[in-house]
């Protein structure tokens, strides 16, 4: 745990040397209250293998995401799940299906800068194949959102989510900084390093789980960009807590139109 810890702690620091004069794409874990460019009007997909005492699972979800108008934007999403665990026969299928929409509510732009907050809502089917599936309906309501300058982006999201079926309802919380590498230029063409935290607190069970998650995201023009990330526990309380090693995510995000 300590060598994680350290690992993480170096990788902040060396960001911290680094001048930059460029803006920031979406962060890896933590949502986004932009909605235009690669943030909406496009599709998300991401393959995420995560490793731990209880085996180990794939998943790749697959998000549509649509900028109705510059302050509202719907979207749907499906994970295809592989797990793999120690003590049971594998299995394979569609997780379950979910759609949102966010909200723009405050929008306060400058030079070179711009302050945004948005409500998000989605709700989760119990749609997913068998031993897959949470099977139960899981509303979320939450608030995003982010200060971005040429040289810095802030992201947060904190949000509530409500579940059937006796599953817990758990409080999710997100956190995360942006430094953009290399200079303005456009057709764009960037390297954004990313540090985030990522919890989630089981309501019912008192479980709290927190992530150290580093990440690099390259954007190589308008219309496409490439993430790597990974997730390290810095803390893991309550005794129902899935042991997790590590988590591991390679994704990318397409505009479409």
């Amino acid at each position: 745990m300590l060598s994680r810890v350290v690992i993480s702690s170096i990788f902040f620091i060396l960001t911290l040397t680094i001048k930059s004069s460029q803006g920031q794409g979406p962060p890896i874990n933590t949502d986004t209250p932009i909605f235009l460019g690669l943030e909406g009007r496009g599709i998300r997909t991401f393959l995420k293998y995560s490793a731990g005492e209880k085996g180990n699972i794939y998943s790749m979800p697959v998000i549509i995401p649509y900028n109705v108008t510059t302050d509202m934007l719907i979207g749907v999403g499906v994970p295809y799940i592989s797990k793999f665990p120690q003590t049971d026969n594998s299995q394979s299928g569609f997780g379950d299906a979910s759609v949102f929409v966010k909200f723009l509510f405050i929008q306060e732009d400058g030079r070179g800068k711009t302050f945004r907050m948005a409500l998000k809502v989605r709700e989760t089917f119990p749609s997913g194949k068998s031993g897959i599936s949470l099977d139960a309906y899981q509303t979320y309501i939450g608030l995003v959102g982010a200060h971005i300058t040429t040289k810095l982006g802030i992201y947060t999201d904190l949000g509530y989510i409500l579940a059937s079926n006796q599953i817990s309802d758990r409080f999710i919380y997100n956190f995360a900084i942006g430094y953009p590498l290399m200079p303005q230029s456009y057709p764009p063409d960037q390297i954004n390093l990313y540090l985030e935290f990522n919890g989630t607190i089981s309501v019912k069970e008192k479980n709290h789980i927190l992530f150290i998650s580093p990440g690099i995201q390259y954007i190589p023009g308008k219309k496409v960009l490439f993430e790597l990330g990974t997730q390290l526990p810095f803390l893991e309380n309550g005794s129902n807590t899935k042991k997790i090693d590590f988590i591991l995510t390679f994704g990318t995000r397409i505009l479409l139109f």
